[in-house]
Protein backbone atom coordinates (compact mmCIF):
# COMPACT_ATOMS: atom_id res chain seq x y z
CA UNK A 1 0.00 0.00 0.00
CA UNK A 2 1.15 3.40 -1.00
CA UNK A 3 0.63 6.35 1.75
CA UNK A 4 0.84 9.59 0.36
CA UNK A 5 -0.50 12.90 1.78
CA UNK A 6 -4.22 13.50 1.22
CA UNK A 7 -5.31 16.23 -1.70
CA UNK A 8 -8.23 18.23 -2.15
CA UNK A 9 -8.95 15.49 -5.34
CA UNK A 10 -8.66 12.95 -2.94
CA UNK A 11 -12.10 14.32 -1.11
CA UNK A 12 -14.68 12.75 -3.50
CA UNK A 13 -13.27 9.21 -2.83
CA UNK A 14 -12.55 10.46 1.40
CA UNK A 15 -16.75 11.04 0.95
CA UNK A 16 -17.41 8.30 -0.21
CA UNK A 17 -15.43 6.12 2.63
CA UNK A 18 -16.65 8.22 5.25
CA UNK A 19 -20.83 8.74 3.88
CA UNK A 20 -22.10 5.14 5.36
CA UNK A 21 -20.17 5.31 8.63
CA UNK A 22 -22.34 8.47 9.28
CA UNK A 23 -25.74 7.28 7.58
CA UNK A 24 -25.13 3.65 8.73
CA UNK A 25 -23.68 3.59 11.85
CA UNK A 26 -23.09 5.24 15.43
CA UNK A 27 -19.22 5.35 14.92
CA UNK A 28 -19.92 8.89 13.62
CA UNK A 29 -21.36 11.59 15.52
CA UNK A 30 -22.25 13.76 12.44
CA UNK A 31 -25.81 13.30 11.25
CA UNK A 32 -25.48 13.64 7.46
CA UNK A 33 -22.11 12.69 5.68
CA UNK A 34 -20.10 15.63 4.50
CA UNK A 35 -20.24 16.18 0.51
CA UNK A 36 -17.42 16.43 -1.29
CA UNK A 37 -16.83 20.21 -1.01
CA UNK A 38 -17.22 19.95 2.59
CA UNK A 39 -14.83 17.09 2.62
CA UNK A 40 -12.65 18.96 0.03
CA UNK A 41 -12.62 22.04 2.83
CA UNK A 42 -11.73 19.80 5.44
CA UNK A 43 -8.41 18.73 4.15
CA UNK A 44 -7.32 21.94 2.90
CA UNK A 45 -7.65 23.35 6.18
CA UNK A 46 -6.61 20.62 7.97
CA UNK A 47 -3.38 20.40 5.60
CA UNK A 48 -2.85 23.54 6.45
CA UNK A 49 -1.09 22.65 9.85
CA UNK A 50 -1.61 19.21 10.65
CA UNK A 51 -0.76 15.64 8.55
CA UNK A 52 -3.73 14.15 6.66
CA UNK A 53 -2.89 10.69 5.07
CA UNK A 54 -3.96 8.52 2.81
CA UNK A 55 -3.54 4.56 1.78
CA UNK A 56 -4.00 3.57 -2.06
CA UNK A 57 -4.47 0.24 -3.48
CA UNK A 58 -2.44 -1.25 -6.69
CA UNK A 59 -4.96 0.73 -8.37
CA UNK A 60 -4.60 3.94 -6.64
CA UNK A 61 -8.17 3.74 -5.15
CA UNK A 62 -7.83 5.21 -1.77
CA UNK A 63 -8.39 2.16 0.91
CA UNK A 64 -8.65 4.48 4.16
CA UNK A 65 -7.16 7.62 5.66
CA UNK A 66 -6.04 9.29 9.33
CA UNK A 67 -5.50 13.17 9.96
CA UNK A 68 -4.53 15.00 13.18
CA UNK A 69 -6.57 17.71 14.62
CA UNK A 70 -6.06 20.13 17.17
CA UNK A 71 -6.75 18.46 20.41
CA UNK A 72 -7.58 21.78 22.49
CA UNK A 73 -7.74 25.54 22.57
CA UNK A 74 -5.43 26.75 24.72
CA UNK A 75 -1.62 26.94 24.51
CA UNK A 76 -0.85 24.03 27.03
CA UNK A 77 -2.17 22.35 24.74
CA UNK A 78 -0.09 22.56 21.98
CA UNK A 79 1.96 19.56 21.92
CA UNK A 80 -1.33 16.80 21.87
CA UNK A 81 -3.53 16.17 18.62
CA UNK A 82 -6.68 14.14 18.23
CA UNK A 83 -6.43 11.91 15.41
CA UNK A 84 -9.00 9.87 13.38
CA UNK A 85 -8.56 6.46 10.66
CA UNK A 86 -11.16 5.32 8.38
CA UNK A 87 -10.87 2.31 6.05
CA UNK A 88 -12.63 1.58 3.08
CA UNK A 89 -15.55 -1.11 3.89
CA UNK A 90 -13.49 -3.63 1.23
CA UNK A 91 -10.19 -3.26 2.88
CA UNK A 92 -11.15 -3.44 6.40
CA UNK A 93 -9.02 -6.50 8.70
CA UNK A 94 -5.98 -5.96 6.54
CA UNK A 95 -3.85 -3.82 8.18
CA UNK A 96 -4.57 -0.72 6.45
CA UNK A 97 -5.53 1.67 9.34
CA UNK A 98 -2.28 0.17 11.31
CA UNK A 99 0.06 1.41 8.43
CA UNK A 100 -1.82 4.44 7.98
CA UNK A 101 -1.45 5.54 11.89
CA UNK A 102 2.60 4.12 12.04
CA UNK A 103 3.08 6.86 9.22
CA UNK A 104 0.75 9.53 10.77
CA UNK A 105 2.78 8.89 14.53
CA UNK A 106 6.05 9.16 12.61
CA UNK A 107 4.98 12.67 11.16
CA UNK A 108 3.06 13.75 14.12
CA UNK A 109 6.63 12.93 15.95
CA UNK A 110 8.76 14.48 13.46
CA UNK A 111 6.79 17.97 14.14
CA UNK A 112 7.28 17.87 17.65
CA UNK A 113 3.60 16.21 18.95
CA UNK A 114 3.77 14.43 22.72
CA UNK A 115 0.47 12.76 22.76
CA UNK A 116 -2.23 11.76 20.92
CA UNK A 117 -6.17 10.91 21.41
CA UNK A 118 -8.88 9.04 19.90
CA UNK A 119 -12.39 9.16 20.84
CA UNK A 120 -14.29 6.08 20.12
CA UNK A 121 -18.16 5.82 19.71
CA UNK A 122 -18.96 2.66 21.94
CA UNK A 123 -19.61 0.02 21.13
CA UNK A 124 -16.64 -0.49 18.19
CA UNK A 125 -14.55 -3.80 19.00
CA UNK A 126 -12.91 -2.54 15.57
CA UNK A 127 -11.56 0.29 16.40
CA UNK A 128 -10.68 -0.52 19.62
CA UNK A 129 -8.60 -3.14 18.67
CA UNK A 130 -7.24 -0.95 16.26
CA UNK A 131 -6.23 1.80 18.45
CA UNK A 132 -4.61 -0.42 21.17
CA UNK A 133 -2.46 -2.09 18.63
CA UNK A 134 -0.87 0.77 17.86
CA UNK A 135 -0.50 1.56 21.24
CA UNK A 136 -3.63 3.93 22.80
CA UNK A 137 -4.57 3.06 26.17
CA UNK A 138 -8.13 3.47 27.53
CA UNK A 139 -8.63 6.61 29.43
CA UNK A 140 -12.41 7.01 30.12
CA UNK A 141 -15.56 7.03 29.00
CA UNK A 142 -18.02 9.89 28.27
CA UNK A 143 -21.32 8.39 28.94
CA UNK A 144 -24.56 9.63 26.75
CA UNK A 145 -22.54 12.60 25.15
CA UNK A 146 -24.00 11.96 22.22
CA UNK A 147 -27.65 11.40 20.64
CA UNK A 148 -27.78 9.31 17.51
CA UNK A 149 -29.93 6.61 16.03
CA UNK A 150 -32.90 7.16 18.48
CA UNK A 151 -30.54 6.37 21.50
CA UNK A 152 -27.74 7.98 24.05
CA UNK A 153 -24.35 7.24 22.92
CA UNK A 154 -21.02 6.74 24.98
CA UNK A 155 -17.15 7.79 23.50
CA UNK A 156 -14.59 6.25 25.43
CA UNK A 157 -11.19 8.07 24.81
CA UNK A 158 -8.03 6.03 24.47
CA UNK A 159 -4.20 8.27 24.63
CA UNK A 160 -0.95 7.31 23.05
CA UNK A 161 2.14 9.03 23.97
CA UNK A 162 4.16 9.81 21.10
CA UNK A 163 7.14 11.18 22.89
CA UNK A 164 7.93 13.68 25.83
CA UNK A 165 10.81 15.88 25.51
CA UNK A 166 11.86 17.54 28.84
CA UNK A 167 11.25 21.61 27.53
CA UNK A 168 9.32 20.87 24.38
CA UNK A 169 9.85 23.11 20.80
CA UNK A 170 6.90 24.42 19.60
CA UNK A 171 5.61 21.78 17.55
CA UNK A 172 6.18 22.89 13.51
CA UNK A 173 3.57 23.04 11.10
CA UNK A 174 2.81 20.17 8.26
CA UNK A 175 3.85 20.85 4.92
CA UNK A 176 3.10 18.05 2.67
CA UNK A 177 6.23 18.99 0.46
CA UNK A 178 8.53 17.62 3.59
CA UNK A 179 6.67 14.58 3.72
CA UNK A 180 8.26 11.12 2.56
Amino acid sequence: MKIRVATPQDAEAIAAIYAPIVTDTTISFELEPPSVEEMRGRIVSTLERLPWLVGEDDTGAVKGYVYAGRHRERPAYQWSVDVTAYVRADARGQGVGKRLYERLFDELMRLGYCQAFAGIALPNAASVALHECVGFKPLGIYRNVGFKMSAWRDVGWWQRELHTPVEPATPRAFRASDFT
